[in-house]
């Protein structure tokens, strides 16, 4: 082998770092993608988007919570979650309600029609257990390496 022959060998090494199916990224982005398609249909017999099926669970765990509550537990800017917020209220679901001690504190909650929703919805983990194909313990253990991954991102920055 030549100097020619090593330096392309060498390249060659580096390229493989940056081909796309050797990115934990793009394997996540993806599976997000393929994700938020399986749960489409679903959401979409309860008049859900997938975001407002993801503030609708923390709701139906601890209704009367705070627009920063919900913000935290969601990771995302509150500003963001408000015009998502809206339309849920708009949809009947839930009541946005200024704080009596802090006007500026925007609490949650839900309506009979939003808490009657979660019935609803009891379906939907069995089928995205399903169309996943794997076991339960497969999925919880994937879950609990993803949480430790964010974890360690979070740290990172």
């Amino acid at each position: 082998m030549n100097a020619d022959d090593s330096s392309t060998a060498s390249a060659a090494g580096n390229c493989d770092a940056l081909l796309l199916d050797n990115q934990l990224c793009f394997a996540l982005y993806s599976t997000s993608l393929m994700m938020t398609k399986v749960y489409k249909p679903l959401l979409q017999e309860l008049g859900l988007t997938y975001p407002q099926y993801l503030a609708m669970m923390v709701l139906w765990e601890r209704d009367g919570i705070t627009v920063g509550d919900i913000s935290v537990r969601l990771l995302t800017d509150p500003g963001s979650l408000t015009p998502l917020l809206k339309r849920l209220e708009a949809d009947g679901l839930i009541n946005r309600t200024r704080s009596k001690e802090d006007e500026r504190v925007v609490q949650l909650y839900l309506t009979q029609q939003g808490k009657a929703l979660q019935d609803k919805a009891l379906t939907i983990p069995a089928c995205i257990l399903a169309a996943s194909g794997i076991s339960v313990q497969q999925l919880r253990d994937m879950q609990q390496d993803l949480i430790h991954l964010r974890g360690n991102l979070h740290d990172s920055l």
